[in-house]
């Protein structure tokens, strides 16, 4: 792994699930790890109950935009995190693969969303300790 780890998330969509654990990752981890997200089949919009949910803990994802799953992200990456999507990802030998049992959040209100945004902030804080803690002086 390189001095800042890498790590994708991977849902269907790419409207949910992965663009929460993006958010997430991006923030609790202020710069320590790069952040991909991408969709084997992406949507044509964020959720906007995920938006409004990761909103209300300030966390403004509304001006993200679904991606394409390409082979050159996975390269790229040190961690590949699926989320629901099967066997689409492409596997590398020396990539790390993880696959977060989620529910999806495609359908649902904000409600039902909030609990797997909680569900994300702890797997995300839990990958933080593992591949990129902070520094002690």
């Amino acid at each position: 792994m390189a001095d800042k780890p890498s790590v994708l998330f991977v849902c269907v969509h790419n409207a949910g699930r992965s663009q929460m654990a993006a958010a997430w990752l991006a923030h609790l981890a202020q710069g320590r790890v790069e952040v991909r997200s991408a969709g084997s089949s992406p949507g044509s919009a964020v959720n906007p109950a995920a938006v409004e949910a990761m909103a209300e803990v300030g966390l403004d994802i509304s001006a993200e935009t679904p991606k394409i799953l390409t082979v050159d992200a996975v390269k790229e990456s040190d961690v590949c995190i699926t989320m629901g999507c099967g066997d689409t990802c492409p596997v590398f030998p020396g990539k790390r693969y993880l696959d977060w049992q989620l529910e999806d959040p495609a359908g649902q209100g904000v409600e039902a969303v909030r609990p797997i945004r909680d569900e994300i902030k702890t797997l995300v804080e839990g990958l933080i300790a593992e591949i990129a803690p902070e520094k002690t002086a």
